[in-house]
């Protein structure tokens, strides 16, 4: 499969899904639908990181970006996205103080890191500047709650017997952001390839886009409010 097909694909589907959640926030003014969709559009400059390298080959640019937001950020704010949803808001504002000062602390050092273009072969654990390579502790915070979220939600679902599709849209927003994680973590200790690397990432991308939209409140989106002149569907 050409390494630049796969990339790109994702990077489409995050657009779609980044913006569809953003129009779900316009709709109903939800805290975790905003997070949220920071969340894919920092997804889809990462993915878009990567099918810049794979058209165009390795430069700083690029590499950055994709250091920042696909090996930093991303997990990190959909996770805090979850934690609008599950926490109490107060909570949630604590923390979401907390990740904006970390993540301010991750684009100067991802910027004012010294990186030889020359010596990067991909995106793996050994091209990494050594200054670089402890930055990870975002993305674990973001997918124990991106996870563990969506988990318990399935559970509370399933034992309260209601909500039946709520339970196997919880599930596969899990399992695809366990496959995501896997993706990033495999291609960092270079037990996998580029290419398998960005099979990851659009399988897990897909199956959590697969699983809001599962959510009967997910497909509140279908109405548009952003823009005009689309006849409103109601929900079942």
């Amino acid at each position: 499969m050409n390494t630049v097909i796969v990339p790109l694909v994702t990077t489409i589907i995050c657009f779609i899904f980044a913006v569809a959640v953003l129009d779900q926030f316009f709709s109903k003014r939800k805290s975790y639908q905003l997070v949220w969709a920071i969340g894919l559009f920092i997804y889809f400059v990462a993915s878009g990181s990567v099918f810049w390298v794979e058209a165009w080959g390795m430069n700083e640019i690029a590499y950055r970006l994709w250091y920042l937001f696909g090996a930093a950020l991303v997990a990190a704010y959909l996770g805090m996205g979850t934690l609008y949803l599950l926490t109490p808001r107060r909570v949630a504002h604590i923390i979401m103080t907390l990740l904006l000062v970390a993540s301010i602390y991750a684009v100067f050092r991802v910027f004012s890191a010294s990186i030889d273009v020359n010596a990067l072969d991909g995106f793996s654990r050994e091209t990494i500047p050594q200054g670089l390579r402890n930055m990870y502790y975002l993305n674990i915070f973001g997918t124990f709650a991106l996870v563990g979220g969506a988990i318990y939600s399935a559970w509370a679902f399933w034992r309260r017997r209601v909500m039946g599709h709520r339970v196997l849209s919880n599930v596969l927003i899990a399992l695809g952001a366990i496959l995501s994680a896997m993706g990033g973590t495999l291609a960092r200790f270079g037990v996998s390839s580029s290419t398998a690397h960005s099979l990851f990432i659009l399988l897990g991308i897909t199956i959590i886009f697969i699983g809001f939209l599962r959510s009967r409140e997910i497909f509140g989106f279908l109405r548009f409010p952003l823009i005009h002149g689309f006849k409103k569907i109601s929900e079942d």
